[in-house]
């Protein structure tokens, strides 16, 4: 299972390639396609790259597929004995990413399965 660590948003999240990630807004159009390089970490096989901070040429390649906005949050604020109340609603505006695959240094953690399995073909024929 192949798994990193990313950092957007001013937040950390833990990825997986195929599933589908809220992260704060980004600045792209829905099914485009995003590359995250602010990688922390990132274990592939049982192999593992940790970055002092970042991992030096990984990158997480996602789509986004559509813009949402949060639930709500309410923020209620009182000071007792003086009559004053102020009631307040957030909405964050989010957007969800399906993350297509992890690469490090050119080498897909989705596809490195069936590329391992091409250049053990490769090397069988020679």
């Amino acid at each position: 299972m192949t798994y990193a660590i990313i950092e957007t948003g001013g937040k950390q999240l833990r990825v997986e390639p195929g599933r589908f990630y809220d992260v704060e807004r980004l600045a792209a159009e829905p099914d485009a396609k995003v590359n995250i390089d602010k990688v922390l970490f990132v274990e592939s096989d049982g192999e593992i790259q940790v970055g002092q901070p970042l991992v030096e040429g990984a990158i997480v390649e996602a789509t986004v597929m559509r813009h949402l906005r949060g639930r709500k949050v309410i923020v209620y604020k009182m000071r007792p004995k003086k009559k004053t109340r102020k009631k307040q609603g957030h909405r964050q505006e989010l957007t969800r990413l399906m993350i297509d695959s992890i690469s490090l240094g050119g080498n897909s953690g989705a596809n490195s399965k069936a590329a391992a399995a091409t250049s053990d073909a490769a090397e069988t024929e020679e």
